[in-house]
């Protein structure tokens, strides 16, 4: 099959330049093509997810920027990639494959101190880019579970597609939550919960040792609209009531309090503050500064992981704020 063949050449040319450390013309005359064609296939193998770059950015130069925003909103760690000044398209590409980057980093050394650990994983671009970087990691004792409804009609960065890819890249078992993130009614969703693979799905998802969990800057732009998980009206109704974020099925506000709708009512995804683990938001591209602003004065996350960009925007918002104590949770 031709595509058989591509993705051979594809792993050749990935393997010729980034093990055997031949360059570009030199990879294209091992493999009886042109410069041009290598550039293309070590791009497509990036972007595929059968490369993976490991980078310790630890000593970028971020540590003040992470203690800062740390001890800012009361987080346990802040762990900020480093900036790339980039805007438009080219910067929000950038910043998703960054903190998706650091958030597999750190995946990685908490498997390997750990290899039988549940993991509890949201949806979004962030946990999209995580899922296509953890290589190398073999993990057979691991749980990867969704915090969120992962039936719905678009495979485009659903909590589906990230538990399948977790759990076949490492070996581990994925376990999905069976029923759509909103239901029709209320009724609908106690029914669905009331299901037994359901109840038990859930209290897989809140055993999590460990979540990393996104976040949406619910604006007409926002992922949860886009995939029209929410309507108009829904969007139009939550600003009104001062809503400025959503993760997992909850709506926050600047001050980073619950804000109350019906539709939280007919929302399938674990309460964040029944999660028995940390939880980790990611966070990534400068469209993102209210919302994450939100959820880490909510004191739900443990953690952060943010890039350079988006962090540098939140430490010029200036101080004052009294987020949650470190490691807490909200409660709803």
């Amino acid at each position: 099959m031709a595509g058989d063949d591509d993705l051979t050449l594809m792993i050749r040319a990935a393997w010729l330049y980034h093990v055997a450390g031949l360059n570009q013309a030199e990879t294209a005359e091992r493999l009886g093509t042109t410069r041009a064609r290598v550039n293309r296939l070590l791009a497509e193998a990036r972007e595929a997810g059968h490369v993976t770059v490991v980078v310790d950015d630890r000593l970028a130069g971020a540590l003040p920027l992470e203690d800062a925003l740390a001890a800012r909103f009361g987080l346990s760690f802040c762990h900020v990639t480093p900036p790339t000044g980039l805007c438009g398209e080219a910067g929000e590409r950038a910043a998703f494959r960054a903190v998706g980057l650091a958030a597999a980093n750190m995946l990685r050394r908490e498997l390997a101190r750990r290899p039988d650990l549940t993991i509890g994983v949201a949806w979004g671009r962030t946990l999209e880019e995580m899922s296509r970087h953890v290589l190398g990691v073999s993990a057979p004792r691991a749980r990867f579970v969704a915090l969120m409804g992962s039936l719905s009609a678009s495979a485009a960065a659903n909590p589906f597609e990230v538990v399948h890819n977790l759990a076949r890249r490492t070996g581990a078992e994925g376990i999905f939550l069976p029923v759509p993130f909103v239901a029709d009614s209320a009724a609908d969703r106690e029914m669905l919960l009331s299901q037994r693979l359901v109840a038990q799905a859930f209290a897989v998802a809140r055993s999590s040792d460990i979540a990393f969990i996104s976040v949406g800057e619910l604006t007409e732009t926002a992922l949860i609209r886009q995939r029209n998980m929410i309507s108009a009206h829904d969007l139009a109704r939550l600003r009104a009531a001062g809503a400025v974020a959503d993760t997992t099925g909850r709506f926050f506000a600047g001050d980073g309090t619950l804000v109350a709708d019906e539709i939280v009512g007919r929302m399938l995804a674990v309460d964040l503050s029944q999660v028995k683990g940390r939880i980790v938001l990611l966070a990534a591209g400068r469209a993102k500064k209210e919302a994450a602003m939100a959820v880490m004065r909510s004191g739900l996350a443990a953690g952060a992981i943010l890039d350079g960009d988006l962090a540098e925007a939140i430490a010029a918002g200036g101080a004052g704020d009294a987020g949650g104590a470190a490691g807490g949770k909200a409660q709803s």
